[in-house]
């Protein structure tokens, strides 16, 4: 199988699950790969995210020049070149809803990474946008200027987007995201939660970067 087919199929796949695991809404969310070539595949617009199949799957070069001329693509296909722009050692991004972290966007609050030692090792750094207009060229550049800095971001009064050098990587963290926010809402509602100390998440950080 070429790595055109290849990929096609698990962002399909990859979609499906995001659908069945509750993180995304059926016509809600996007997924894209860039390829060895430097071609970025992307999931359709306006298709059933619990039912698409590798031929939703459209394709697109850096410069947004469509490939694809059967497929109607995402319309947040200009924030996903604008971040594999901004981050060319990524190659996958996922933009989905899951709704607990979505609703600390919507509360324009940040989630803490460093409550528990998996959310740190696998997010590090989560970084919030301002709120600007869906599939808008503002949208874009503020969601890969946050990018610089993080693998993880919270579009306000939106969701999220995490990336990756992988594909499982990129939906990895866009699920211990999700994770991440339902331990901090559950722990403020049992009492106080306690982060990890700076030494205890230097060491992760240590940990990770060997």
């Amino acid at each position: 199988m070429n790595e055109l087919n290849h990929f096609r199929k698990e962002i399909a796949y990859f979609m499906r699950r995001l659908y069945k695991r509750g993180l995304t809404t059926t016509s809600g969310g996007n997924i894209s790969v860039k390829l060895s070539n430097g071609m970025v595949l992307i999931t359709a617009s306006q298709t059933d995210k619990g039912r698409i199949k590798a031929r939703d799957v459209g394709m697109i070069d850096l410069h947004g020049l469509q490939l694809s001329a059967k497929v109607k693509l995402s319309m947040e296909t200009g924030m996903h070149l604008a971040v594999y722009k901004a981050r060319p050692d990524i190659h996958a991004i996922v933009h989905a809803h899951p709704p607990t972290a979505t609703s600390f966007a919507v509360a324009h609050r940040p989630i803490n990474p460093d409550l528990m030692g998996e959310s740190r090792a696998v997010l590090g750094k989560i970084k919030v946008t301002p709120y600007r207009l869906m599939g808008s060229q503002d949208l874009a550049e503020a969601v890969a200027h946050e990018t610089k800095e993080a693998n993880a971001v919270l579009l306000a009064n939106h969701g999220v987007l995490t990336v990756g050098k992988s594909l499982l990587e990129a939906f990895d963290r866009l699920e211990v995201l999700e994770n991440c926010a339902k331990v901090e809402l559950l722990a403020n509602l049992i009492g106080t939660s306690h982060q990890l100390s700076p030494e205890e998440v230097q060491a992760i950080d240590k940990l990770m970067n060997t």
